[in-house]
């Protein structure tokens, strides 16, 4: 079964640090486009980070700047956002999401084909 399954979510105090992971079963994140996604009640999901297939160039979104970065594990078929320095405006489920192909924009929703179910992420004191 082809799939995507996201873990590493949880409550975390502004300032804190988390990792989330994408692990993937049935298909080879190496070559793959991986995206990270950010949605929170009655907004669009929109793009955080994404790390590309064939030279693993990442592109982060202007809102995460620095704080977040986008890594992936060949080894073990697996792709990480580590968040730092985190607020509120963090909150939000997050998805992990792949696709064959090289988007020109890599932080749009509408570029990937395969998503995980999402976890859920909380920024509070």
């Amino acid at each position: 079964q082809v799939q995507l399954v996201e873990s590493g979510g949880g409550v975390v105090q502004p300032g804190g640090s988390l990792l989330l992971v994408c692990t993937g079963s049935g298909i080879n994140l190496e070559y793959q486009t991986n995206g990270w996604f950010r949605q929170t009640p009655g907004t669009e999901r929109v793009g955080v980070a994404s790390i590309r297939s064939h030279d693993a160039i990442a592109t982060v979104a202007d809102f995460v700047s620095d704080r977040f970065i986008i890594t992936r594990d060949r080894a073990n078929n697996l792709s990480y956002l580590k968040m730092d320095n985190m607020n509120a405006e963090d909150t939000g489920t997050y998805y992990c999401a792949t696709t064959p192909a090289r988007p020109y924009d890599p932080l749009v929703p509408g570029e990937y084909e395969l998503w995980g179910q999402g976890t859920q992420v909380t920024v509070a004191s």
